[in-house]
């Protein structure tokens, strides 16, 4: 998945073996909990929103069965999109996340 594709915050999904939809809230997650995995979202339950961090889901794009509404989107989000892809591109690259922030 390219950073490109993700979905934008606001969005409404239905997980696969998912009962309750999630919205999600930020994109690009890191579990510091879980040896740093990365995960593409983090959702809250939806209509409910944030009630809790014991109640925040992490999740991949591949998990998703179903989109119900595709959150906002406008020439911010896409500068930022294209700031995170070149973070990332960085880090494939070798840099550090410090080297990084400095540019």
């Amino acid at each position: 998945m390219q950073i490109k594709d993700l979905l934008p915050i606001g969005s409404v999904v239905l997980l696969k073996e998912g009962q309750k939809k999630l919205m999600v809230f930020g994109i690009m997650q890191t579990d510091a909990g879980a040896e740093n995995a990365e995960y593409n979202y983090i959702g809250v339950m939806y209509p409910e929103g944030n009630v809790g961090e014991e109640l925040q889901f992490l999740f991949n794009h591949e998990d998703i069965a179903e989109v119900f509404h595709r959150g906002y989107e406008d020439e911010e989000r896409n500068e930022f999109l294209k700031q995170l892809e070149g973070i990332y591109k960085d880090l494939e690259n070798g840099k550090t996340e410090t080297e990084t922030e400095t540019e």
